[in-house]
């Protein structure tokens, strides 16, 4: 439970048609399995406790009083359990028969959620045997205690406010308005669905698409269990198609036609961090609701989740291209209307050889080819300095030949000495002014050049570069028109991957790949026998760590210690502890330190859900205090 993590199970058991006795006991062994695995929420199929497929033999008191019997046996067998358990069973209250969801917590029954939408068309005809809980209703009175009895129910947990479940039945979730839209609207982060959906062909998929859209569109985890083999093929046959979903993703699913248990690891401080970022979601309204409380133990839990070490980008080819073509086209039509704004029908761009000048001038085309203005209107500019290796500076010029632009050569060497002579900086001395001279230089002739041309100068520094702080201010920090600077560094590689694999160019393609085979690098120290003496990633660490770190602060506003913990199971065998610390540390301290650079950021268009733009993104003081996120990373 610790950050927010619960591990949540739902589980299947082979129950048998009318016999209490053994489902209690199926569904006791499923509990003490879920409890070994310390799951906190444990979601069983509606009317598990007799089956669902009773039929007419719910009008037998002697199967109601069976039910009842178990269910207290239930609850005196699990006082030692540490969590929610939801099971479904009939219960009979104020003269009528309700479908429900009984709630256990250490060896109580705190509560009973009574179905609301009785399907009676088709194959079902629950209104036969159950009446409707949509009306409020007194308390259900069990021996000497006294039950919550409603569909206004939600558990909150003492020992950690976010992690608040309330629960629906079935055809619930089939209906234009669930009850989990008003759960999720009083405050529940945790929606559970005790059902018994029958299979018939493609009905799994809609299935899979309601508790997907649900999940997503009430920003919450859903849980559903469902009824599987044991119920009566007389008729119908269930399958078991137990699923976990988080804000849209799917944590876990179980094989269908196989009864058994999923587990999923919610993270509820991910769910009310995204409600709180999404200003149209509504205040939690609690009015015509009951909060009952419960206990769970504050404690690690065992994650099995996996985390992407890649958030931006999709893991599957197929989804990974489409994003790399719709990122492309975002950009290009964002850099269209700024040409057709300022009335420019050409641009500048400094080209380096390396991957971001390489990304910007592909955009650049596709944005001219939009307008239907020749790539020869393009000015690509290769400043040559002190660091300039030949392989980079090949590649610059092989690349603006094979796309049909101009290209223009300017050695910057002896305005940048002249430059030195002026201050009185000693050539021999490498330090930041040795470097960052020769950026401001270059950005002086691309706008200068941009002005004889009637030009627009063409940014080309990406979102993990702006994030780190890691350009000259006022050097290549600036332009008018920032292509790249919502995309990350590991995305740029797969858009030039796929810009390269999908051209049907095999000079461009081979040019292509020998730049993404190139070491990222500023190049502006001397070269080491012809080879980049100045590493990117030694410098400041792996951009892979840094996108990661980023996503998940900025995107999710989660703490460090949580952030070093996610990506120690991200990296595991890639980076050893101390490295990932190390960067982690890294990273915080240039965001903080580096953000005047992002107040002053030229435009540029936003293509994905994290960006660092002043006007809109991140509205972040750059005078702002690193010390509260220093003093958790000094813990780690």
């Amino acid at each position: 439970m610790r950050q927010g993590f619960i591990k949540t199970a739902a589980a299947t058991p082979n129950i048998q048609v009318a016999d209490c006795i053994h489902n209690a006991e199926e569904i006791l062994r499923n509990i003490r399995e879920m409890a070994e695995k310390k799951a906190k929420v444990m979601v069983f199929p509606e009317l598990c406790m007799t089956g669902y497929t009773c039929q007419d033999l719910f009008w037998q008191k002697k199967l109601l009083d069976s039910a009842k019997e178990q269910l207290l046996r239930l609850a005196r067998e699990t006082g030692e359990v540490d969590g929610l358990i939801f099971v479904g069973i009939p219960v009979e209250h104020q003269g009528k028969l309700y479908n429900t969801a009984a709630v256990l917590n250490r060896g109580k029954i705190i509560g009973m959620v009574p179905k609301v939408h009785l399907p009676n068309y088709g194959e079902f005809y629950e209104k036969r045997h159950f009446s409707s809980g949509e009306a409020q209703m007194e308390d259900f009175r069990l021996g000497q205690e006294t039950i919550p009895f409603g569909t206004n129910l939600i558990f909150e947990c003492e020992e950690l406010r976010e992690f608040t479940v309330a629960a629906e039945i079935c055809e619930d979730l089939w209906v234009p308005s669930p009850p989990s839209i008003s759960h999720a609207q009083a405050g529940a982060h945790i929606l559970v669905n005790l059902s018994a959906s029958d299979e018939i062909v493609g009905k799994d998929t809609y299935r899979r698409e309601l508790a997907s859209s649900q999940s997503a569109r009430l920003i919450s985890a859903y849980i559903y269990a469902t009824a599987g083999e044991g119920e009566s093929t007389q008729d119908l046959v269930f399958g078991g198609q137990n699923m976990i979903w988080e804000n849209g993703c799917l944590l876990a699913e179980g094989r269908r036609f196989e009864n058994g248990i999923i587990y999923g690891d919610v993270d509820v401080e991910r769910l009310a961090s995204e409600r709180r970022r999404q200003t149209t979601y509504p205040a939690a309204d609690r009015r015509d609701y009951r909060v009952i409380s419960f206990k769970a133990r504050m404690e690690e839990t065992q994650l099995e989740r996996k985390f992407d070490p890649m958030p931006f980008v999709p893991s599957g080819k197929e989804e990974r291209e489409r994003r790399c073509d719709e990122i492309l086209n975002i950009q290009a039509m964002g850099l269209k209307k700024r040409l057709c704004h300022v009335n420019a029908g050409r641009a500048v761009v400094g080209l380096s050889g390396g991957l971001d000048s390489t990304l910007a001038l592909l955009v650049m085309a596709r944005a001219f080819d939009l307008l239907g203005l020749p790539r020869k209107n393009i000015l690509c500019v290769t400043m040559p300095c002190f660091g300039t290796t030949d392989r980079t500076y090949q590649n610059a010029c092989q690349l603006s030949r094979s796309l049909g632009t101009t290209l223009k050569e300017i050695n910057i060497k002896e305005a940048v000495q002249v430059h030195f002579r002026d201050i009185g900086q000693d050539m021999e001395t490498h330090d930041v002014t040795y470097e960052n001279s020769q950026a401001r230089e270059r950005t002086q002739i691309l706008m200068d050049l941009a002005n004889q041309t009637n030009a627009l100068v063409v940014g080309t520094g990406d979102l993990s570069e702006l994030a780190l702080g890691w350009a000259t201010y006022n050097g290549d920090h600036m332009s008018m028109y920032g292509v790249n600077s919502s995309v990350p560094k590991t995305l740029v590689r797969h858009l030039v991957r796929y810009y390269a694999d999908t051209c049907e160019d095999t000079v461009l393609q081979q040019v292509l790949l020998d730049i993404l085979d190139t070491p990222v690098s500023p190049e502006l120290l001397p070269p080491k026998d012809g080879e980049i003496a100045q590493k990117t990633e030694d410098l400041v660490g792996p951009y892979e760590l840094h996108d990661f770190y980023l996503y998940y602060m900025l995107r999710l506003g989660f703490s460090p210690k949580k952030i070093y913990r996610l990506a120690r199971l991200a990296f595991q065998g890639v980076y050893d502890d101390e490295v990932i610390a190390k960067w982690l540390k890294t990273f915080y301290r240039r965001f903080f330190t580096q953000q005047f650079k992002r107040s002053c950021l030229p435009d540029g268009p936003k293509v994905g859900s994290v960006a660092v733009s002043p006007r809109g993104d991140l509205r972040m003081p750059s005078d702002a205090c690193v010390r509260i996120w220093q003093e958790e990373l000094a813990e780690i």
